[in-house]
């Protein structure tokens, strides 16, 4: 099991330094992130929309410490909100937010954190797109669960993610269906104790299923987060024996992954929106998704081989 060797080598400093002086490293994070500013994402944005995907957009970067770091994050979204307003590209591109960036583990995080957020929020809906919730590790998420139900009574279009990894979340699906929520499920990336969370992938897959099972027949309206077929034929079929239509539910892959499989979901008349991170603090985002995938990480190993 690599995963949680790799996601605890997210957060050594020490792993952090060898990484990013490694000569191949910047070639292969240009593989998931493309970019470090709005100006570099903006020609693959509208590219993106251009061949009938549409994106969710994750300004990387969690290690705030200081409220005013918090602030830059919210600045740089708003800022990302701009540049799509200039490009007329609202209502094909959303965000995906961490409420550490926004200053969720500082002291009054929560409170800071909605405060930040929020600006976001009304920003994106002026010019006609939403934002994402997404989850972090399973101690943030009464703080990110409050949060979007606050940001939900003025903007219910607001999405929330949760993960089947963890024990919790049937109930939590529940809860969020019954009350017509955007919600996009993934299997989980964090290092989590056996405690909360399930720790094999076939009691993971389960879970999974078990979930947008949930999802799919209830009120809101369920984002797919996999790149697994099989998930994505059950996905299917399960969208079909609840009636949904396919402007119902969407499928979300991330950027650089499976490429091939975003263009014929989207052929096939699916929703089919790109997971799209860009910024200069990729270091935590790259690492998690070595760890998500063997094949992100055989790929990795074999251009640290081949060019270092």
């Amino acid at each position: 099991m690599l995963g949680p060797v790799i996601l605890a080598a997210s957060r050594s400093d020490r792993m952090r330094r060898l990484i990013s002086a490694a000569p191949v490293t910047k070639q292969v994070v240009d593989r998931f992130i493309p970019g470090e500013t709005v100006t570099d994402v903006a020609p693959i944005i509208g590219d993106l929309v251009a061949k009938g995907l549409e994106l969710t957009m994750d300004v990387v970067g969690e290690d705030i410490t200081t409220p005013e770091q918090a602030c830059a994050a919210r600045d740089a979204y708003l800022e990302l909100i701009g540049r799509l307003k200039e490009l007329e590209l609202g209502e094909k591109v959303e965000m995906s937010v961490k409420l550490s960036m926004f200053g969720q583990a500082l002291e009054g995080g929560h409170e800071l954190a909605l405060a930040n957020v929020r600006p976001v929020v009304e920003a994106a809906a002026a010019i006609g797109t939403t934002v994402t919730l997404d989850a972090e590790d399973h101690t943030t998420l009464d703080s990110m669960f409050a949060i979007h139900e606050e940001l939900r009574k003025d903007f219910p279009q607001t999405g929330c993610v949760i993960q089947a990894y963890l024990f919790r979340t049937e109930a939590d699906a529940r809860r969020l269906a019954e009350a017509g929520s955007r919600v996009r499920l993934v299997k989980g990336a964090y290092k989590e104790p056996a405690e909360v969370a399930y720790q094999r992938k076939h009691e993971i897959d389960k879970a999974y299923v078990r979930i947008l099972r949930t999802l799919m027949e209830g009120e809101g309206y369920p984002m797919i987060g996999s790149h697994d077929p099989r998930l994505i034929s059950i996905a299917q079929e399960l969208a079909h024996q609840a009636g949904r239509k396919l402007d119902e539910y969407e499928f979300q892959m991330l950027y650089g992954i499976r490429g091939d499989e975003h263009l014929r979901l989207a052929a096939e008349g699916h929703r089919m929106r790109v997971y799209t991170a860009y910024g200069t603090d990729w270091y935590g985002y790259f690492m998690r998704r070595l760890a998500e995938k063997p094949a992100n990480l055989r790929f990795f190993l074999r251009s640290m081989v081949s060019k270092g």
